[in-house]
């Protein structure tokens, strides 16, 4: 009997197993009201009705701007997509919970740092007044960002293991945290900014949190340890499957320190060189407001030092995707050779041999719809196909590969009656 795309998502997970399922979702569910209540005390309740209509306004841009980001990883993903659910619950963790999580830590040692800042007066003479952030957003974030989307990240690799393949899906479930995270912090930092000088810097923070589409901040720290864990899955070498997650996180904390690190390391290089501290010549006032500076022009300005600061970064991930996709295509290929009709037709594997790294494939002669459920079904058959090899069990006797040959052959039956 076919499985449904709910069974399908839960299989091999604790939470097809009532017992475990019951004390995980209600643990998440005070979570979520825990979260809730942290951002309510200590974000929105002291925020007046101006603010608020602020926080709005860039909140309403920050969703339009992540259709961007979220298209790009909706391609990555075409051949073997996750549930939309699965989509949904990974954005939420990075918007609501792990926002929450690390706001009051934040804080607390950021202003840990301020105390030290007023018993160290070198430290004010180098950073000027704005010294505990400067120095404590390289410690703080870094460390508590990537740590409480990490563990929404490690929660999707545990609860959902059928879905959770490889370093494709790795990169995916990590970026769509970290698309979550800045959904919120966005704006959040566009808020603070007119609470705190009148201004808004709504596109300031647009085009630095969006730069290069969006997946060149959190999305890309969280995205290096989501690969991690998908090497951990998809490797056969007992060594790398711990290496692989813990480089992960530490390459997006890497990252992370470093984009939050640039002023304190320019600020200690100038006072080093000159014996001088910029901090002591106080910023003019802009003469246009942030919220009507070109959008466009500070979008491509943050893109094009992303790209050149953050290049090691991309290289990895791109090279790591790459690869990925290279692989999936031969699973495939491998997965689909031994299968006959209905699950594939000769013709149909010759489209499979043929398929390349940035195409589509496509069934001729059927509709659109009925095409890509097909070829999805024949692809999720065959990298399930190779998870059970890898997890040396019976490929006959799995329940989803049965499941995927079953939903094959009613699709089939399904363009016969419409011919007929």
């Amino acid at each position: 009997m076919s499985l449904t795309n709910r069974a399908r998502i839960l299989y091999d997970s604790p939470l097809s197993n009532p017992r475990k399922a019951i004390p995980i979702v209600l643990f998440l569910a005070v979570l979520v009201i825990i979260s809730a209540i942290v951002l309510i005390r200590n974000f929105f309740g002291g925020m007046s009705p101006a603010g608020f209509q602020i926080f709005l306004l860039s909140l309403g841009g920050t969703l339009l701007i992540s259709i961007i980001p979220l298209s790009i990883l909706w391609f990555l993903d075409r051949r073997e997509p996750e549930s939309k659910w699965l989509y949904l619950i990974a954005i939420l963790w990075g918007a609501l919970i792990a926002t929450a999580l690390a706001y009051p830590i934040n804080t607390w040692i950021i202003e840990n740092i301020g105390n030290l800042v007023k018993t160290t007066p070198i430290l004010k003479t180098i950073y000027g007044s704005d010294a505990k952030t400067i120095i404590g957003a390289p410690i703080a974030g870094p460390i508590v960002e990537e740590t409480t989307k990490g563990l929404g990240i490690l929660l999707l690799f545990w609860l959902f293991r059928s879905e959770f393949d490889g370093v494709l899906d790795g990169f995916i479930y990590g970026a769509l945290v970290g698309i979550g995270f800045n959904l919120l912090e966005a704006p959040f930092y566009v808020t603070k900014g007119f609470m705190t000088t009148g201004d808004v810097p709504l596109y300031f923070q647009m085009a630095d949190r969006f730069a290069l589409f969006g997946l060149a901040g959190h999305a890309l720290y969280s995205g290096l340890f989501g690969m991690g864990l998908g090497l951990a899955r998809q490797t056969t070498r007992q060594w790398l499957r711990y290496a692989a997650p813990v480089t992960g996180w530490l390459l997006g904390f890497s990252g992370h320190f470093f984009n939050n690190a640039i002023g304190l390391i320019f600020f200690l290089a100038v006072y080093l060189v000159t014996g001088k501290s910029i901090a002591a010549h106080e910023p003019a006032k802009p003469a246009v407001s942030a919220v009507v500076e070109p959008f466009l022009n500070q979008w491509v300005q943050h893109s094009v030092i992303r790209a050149i600061a953050f290049f090691p970064f991309f290289l990895i991930v791109g090279v790591m995707l790459w690869q990925s996709g290279l692989w999936e295509l031969q699973v495939i290929r491998d997965g689909l050779a031994n299968e006959k009709e209905p699950v594939i037709t000769p013709e149909e594997y010759e489209g499979v041999k043929g398929d390349r790294l940035f195409a589509t494939r496509r069934i001729p002669g059927l509709d659109r719809r009925t095409s890509y459920a097909i070829v999805r079904a024949q692809n999720e058959l065959a990298i399930r196909k190779w998870r059970v090899n890898h997890d040396g069990k019976d490929v006959q006797t799995d329940p989803l590969v049965a499941s995927w040959r079953e939903e094959l052959a009613r699709l089939r039956d399904r363009v016969k009656n419409a011919v007929i």
